[in-house]
């Protein structure tokens, strides 16, 4: 078997958590397996990086950003290389010029285009455990180039599926997902496995167990994941296209404070108005969640709509500068909300389930000011001191946690 498992940076945090990583890779290199090893950088070191480069330069360039942060997981591949090497493991650290991991040009947000695999096969091959750098990649230009937060996630699931693997498994300080983040909701429970639109929903939603775009790859490329901890040896959740179980009505609860929200108030009702708008957001590479649009009345209408709160100052200043183009009157904002969302592929065969959801929230006294939804999820935004509250009365509501 072929198994790429991946280690985030609180599991490579200090020596004894290197070792520990070491052994668990050793372990299944005994039984005969190929292992490919993918890292993050220790611990708070992208912070701290990211710390003495707006000391230097707090303007620093993209470009020298990514040559910087790079540095984080390939002190990471070669201490773990090291580790191996102590334990009597034959192993070789790789970087992403090393393997080559080709990338998109786009500094600090740069996405997978393919990954050549002969030098890793060979290094295989030669009985090697392989241990490559999470979160980088190389342009056409040989550059340097990060996938941006979480990237370590789909550098191991981009390899997974370039390698063929049998498995890949993410190891993160959880045993696996839940249906609520445990931290707020004690009795949160462990799922045995979640599919990938599911997961997808997790990931874009609040929970930070896997990054989003490395569950789009898996979907794509059916590779099945398996979330466990680094910590112990229990066993994980499974991500794959489709579950044994039967559908649960509703599979868990997710939040997101990372949010806020616009309204632009006093816009033309007329077609094109929302598109303009829109399109300038687009082009500056600026998401945008849920979207209210009020009955139109004189002649206008008002166009609420969220945005991730780190990118509220340049949505504000986008749209306060382009207002005349769309007749907007006024641009205001809210930034001390939060999303609390419910996931579930047994959603759409269920009627009722908004409304027990709502009934969970007006118990608790926390007011909806916007709803979203879609066949799998329900998302309302609450104010956020709400949230915590509001996660465990749906989450009871459902009855999703430990029996």
């Amino acid at each position: 078997m072929l198994i790429v498992k991946k280690f985030g940076g609180s599991s490579v945090a200090d020596k004894e958590r290197i070792f520990n990583v070491a052994r668990r890779c050793i372990e299944d290199y005994d039984k005969g397996n190929d292992v490919v090893v993918v890292l993050s950088a220790m611990g708070k070191t992208t912070d701290q990086l990211l710390a003495k480069a707006a000391e230097i330069n707090p303007n620093a360039s993209k470009r020298e950003m990514d040559m910087l942060l790079v540095t984080g997981e390939q002190v990471s591949v070669s201490l773990m290389t090291m580790a191996l090497h102590s334990l009597g493991a034959a192993a070789i650290s790789l970087n992403a010029a090393q393997v080559a991991m080709h990338t998109t040009s786009a500094y600090g947000s740069a996405r997978i285009k393919r990954i050549d695999t002969e030098r890793i096969r060979n290094e295989l091959d030669a009985r090697k455990i392989v241990v490559v750098t999470g979160f980088q990649g190389i342009n056409k230009k040989d550059d340097m180039t990060t996938l941006g937060r979480g990237g370590s996630d789909t550098t191991a699931v981009a390899l997974a599926a370039a390698l063929g693997a049998d498995s890949c498994e993410i190891y993160t300080d959880v045993e696996g997902v839940y249906t609520a983040d445990p931290r707020i909701v004690p009795n949160a429970r462990k799922m045995e496995e979640v599919t990938y639109d599911e997961m997808l929903e997790f990931a874009s939603l609040g929970a930070k167990v896997l990054h989003n775009r490395s569950v789009e790859m898996a979907k794509k490329y059916g590779v099945q994941l398996i979330v466990r901890s680094s910590l112990n040896t229990a066993e994980g959740t499974v991500v794959k296209e489709e579950t044994k179980m039967e559908k649960m009505l509703v599979s868990g609860v997710a939040a997101d404070k990372n949010t806020a929200r616009v309204s632009v108030i006093g816009v033309k009702d007329e077609p094109g108005i929302a598109f303009k708008m829109f399109n300038y957001l687009a082009k500056r590479g600026i998401n945008v969640d849920i979207i209210l649009q009020s009955v139109g009345r004189g002649g206008t209408k008002d166009i609420s709509f969220t945005v991730a709160r780190n990118d509220l100052k340049e949505t504000l200043e986008i749209l306060n500068s382009n207002k005349a183009s769309f007749t907007a009157s006024d641009v205001e904002f809210e930034d001390g909300v939060a999303k609390l969302s419910i996931i579930g592929a047994g959603m759409t065969s269920n009627p009722g389930v908004a409304a027990r959801m709502f009934e969970a929230l007006s118990s608790v006294y926390v007011n909806i000011k916007m709803i979203a939804t879609s066949e799998i999820r329900i998302t309302v935004l609450i104010a956020e001191e709400d949230v915590e509250r509001a996660m465990r009365a749906v989450h009871d509501a459902f009855d999703l946690g430990e029996l």
